[in-house]
């Protein structure tokens, strides 16, 4: 029986991926696992039964990766399953930054109780809220990954010349990838040729602020930014004085902060780039597949913090092995088959980083011990049939 312990409220055709081997619950002393969707696990005491965590959702800042790989505990994320979703709201953003619909919406409100005099006050006021159409225009897409691809490909269509970089394209997106979109070779080109941005990158030490002062200066006069990814991506401060000057014609934000509120064409939507049901259904299945087929078989897919092996289903035994990323680890560990006269029917390392981890399957008995105190293993684990 294994234990999955749910931090939020997980959708249900989700939990139900797990059978009656597995029980789900949110509050659990030694939970094998965990689903998760925003809370916060930073200060949490990861328990030593604890084998995977799973982020129903892209974004991993609320998970303290480096504890969890010291640990040998794996983290999953479920890219893609809220992409969709996430697009929708983007190509609602390019409207809403150049038609001025939420301002407009709000001095409309204003007029009630004129009767009949709306019609001619709304004919009198509507030309303060004029706006650009996006068809025609520039668009330039930072960051081409699930979303970034479905975004290019989305505003092409309304009609938009679509530049996009990425400098760590990956195959999956690039044969997603209209074959109209602009490669642009650097993010200069994006910033002196769009008149819209949307930036769909992580956020970590390389991107935190990337959209700048200095940025913002190589950009057109009155571009419109869209951030549907990591509030630190932008400065606030820089944003706001790019804004008050006019070289910042609209800012529309996911990721509402106190400074950003109520700030002249701020458009501060409060994160809901996934809020669909289809989307909280797609990241609970896939986070649930995730960990049960690590459960089960000691497969990773979609791990932010070690290497994508799959060796299929278990039919013997299976050792499974996360290790620091040195030399010898997997020759000393094959000695030990040796030495017991064990042939390793199947063998699959890879390496992330610092990190790696390894899948043997063979048929016999290991000793666990000896396996533990090789130099530069930080976990392993043993699944049989």
């Amino acid at each position: 029986m294994y234990n999955i312990l749910t931090l939020n409220k997980i959708a249900k055709i989700g939990l139900n991926v797990f059978d009656d081997n597995y029980t789900c619950a949110d509050e659990c002393a030694n939970p094998d696992a965990i689903l998760v969707r925003s809370a916060s696990m930073h200060e949490m005491e990861l328990p030593e039964s604890l084998l995977s965590i799973a982020r129903a959702g892209a974004g991993v800042n609320n998970i303290p990766l480096d504890k969890c790989s010291e640990k040998g505990i794996v983290v999953f994320n479920t890219p893609g399953a809220n992409a969709n979703a996430v697009k929708e709201l983007v190509i609602a953003g390019l409207f809403l930054s150049s038609r001025k619909v939420v301002p407009a919406i709000e001095w409309a409100k204003t007029l009630k109780g004129e009767g009949a005099n709306v019609g001619k006050l709304v004919e009198k006021g509507k030309s303060q809220f004029a706006g650009p159409e996006i068809k025609g225009k520039k668009l330039g897409v930072i960051g081409l990954g699930a979303i970034g691809v479905l975004v290019a490909n989305a505003a092409k269509n309304l009609g938009m010349t679509v530049y996009g970089y990425d400098p760590y394209l990956s195959v999956e997106s690039a044969w997603s990838l209209s074959h109209h979109i602009i490669h642009s070779k650097s993010i200069k080109e994006i910033y002196e040729n769009c008149d819209y941005i949307t930036v769909h990158v992580p956020l970590m030490d390389a991107t935190k602020h990337m959209i700048n002062a200095e940025a913002i200066a190589s950009m057109k006069d009155g571009v419109r930014i869209l951030n549907f990814a990591r509030d630190g991506l932008v400065n606030s401060d820089d944003m706001k004085a790019a804004l008050a000057s006019g070289k910042v014609a609209a800012y529309v934000v996911d990721f509402p902060t106190d400074e950003m509120l109520d700030v002249e064409n701020v458009i501060a939507i409060p994160h809901l780039g996934a809020s669909t049901p289809e989307s909280e259904d797609n990241c609970a299945v896939m986070a649930a597949n995730q960990t049960k087929d690590f459960i089960e078989n000691g497969n990773i897919k979609n791990s932010v913090n070690l290497p994508a092996v799959n060796a299929g289903a278990v039919v013997h035994s299976r050792l499974c092995v996360v290790h620091k990323n040195i030399p010898h680890v997997i020759t000393n560990i094959s000695s030990k088959f040796s030495n017991l006269n064990i042939n390793i029917e199947n063998l699959i390392s890879k390496s992330r980083g610092d990190y790696a981890y390894a899948i043997f399957d063979f048929d016999g008995q290991l000793n666990m011990d000896e396996i533990n105190s090789i130099e530069g293993v930080v976990r392993t684990r043993l699944i049989t049939k």
